[in-house]
C-alpha cells in the first residue's frame, strides 16, 4: 500500500509545466506589402482604403498614415496622397493593444529530443490570429526556448505545434522540436494516422 502511495506521489511531483505571465499590451503587429505594377500610380490612401477595407475604413487609414504608422522603403510617410510606384515596400505597424485574457501555463505530458506533448488549456489559442497575436501557445514556446538558450549559452530552436486545437478546446497538443520531426508528424496528421508503430 505504501509503495502504491509512493508511486502516486512520484508521478505527481514529476509533472512539469512552464509559462510566463502575459504583459498588459502586446508588441503590435507588422504588415508588409510590395506594390505590384497593377497598383502603381495609386496614392497611399487609395491603396490601403481599397486593398485593406476589412482592417479599417478610409478615415481609419488616414489617421494611421498621419500618425506615422506607415513607411515606404523605410521612410515614414504622413502624406496620404503620396503616389506609389512598382516595387515599393510598404510597412504598416499596428500599434500595441491589450489582448483578451488567456491562460499561459502549459503542462508538459511528454518530452524527448524530437517532440513535446503539452496539455493545452481551454481559452489559449495555438497560433496567432485575430485579436490574439501574442497570447498563444507558439509565443510561450518561443519564450521557453529563449530561456533555455540563455541557460545553455547556445541558440535553441523553439518547438512548433504540428496541429491545431480550437481556442476553446483543451487537450493534448503535439509540438515538433526539429524540422525532421515536424515533417514526420505533419505527414501523419495529413494521412489521418492515429497510431504510429515504433520498431524495436
Amino acid at each position: 500500500m505504501s509503495s502504491t502511495a509512493g508511486d502516486c506521489e512520484s508521478l505527481t511531483t514529476s509533472k512539469r509545466a512552464f509559462g510566463d505571465p502575459w504583459p498588459e499590451f502586446n508588441n503590435g503587429v507588422i504588415y508588409r506589402d510590395t506594390i505590384k505594377s497593377s497598383d502603381s500610380g495609386l496614392s497611399l490612401i487609395e491603396f490601403y482604403s481599397s486593398k485593406h477595407t476589412n482592417s479599417a475604413p478610409l478615415q481609419g487609414w488616414l489617421q494611421r498614415i498621419q500618425n506615422g504608422q506607415i513607411t515606404i522603403n523605410g521612410d515614414v510617410i504622413t502624406n496620404p496622397n503620396t503616389i506609389l510606384r512598382t516595387g515599393a515596400e510598404l510597412v504598416y505597424h499596428r500599434l500595441p493593444w491589450k489582448e483578451p485574457d488567456a491562460p499561459y501555463v502549459l503542462e508538459v505530458l511528454f518530452e524527448d529530443d524530437d517532440l513535446i506533448a503539452l496539455n493545452k488549456p481551454s481559452g489559449l489559442q495555438v497560433l496567432p490570429g485575430g485579436l490574439f497575436q501574442q497570447r498563444t501557445v507558439l509565443t510561450q514556446l518561443q519564450w521557453h526556448a529563449s530561456k533555455q538558450s540563455s541557460l545553455l549559452a547556445c541558440q535553441e530552436p523553439h518547438s512548433v505545434p504540428v496541429h491545431r486545437l480550437g481556442r476553446g478546446t483543451s487537450g493534448i497538443l503535439l509540438c515538433a522540436k526539429t524540422k525532421v520531426a515536424k515533417t514526420c508528424l505533419s505527414s501523419y496528421f495529413a494521412d489521418g494516422t492515429s497510431v504510429v508503430k515504433v520498431s524495436r
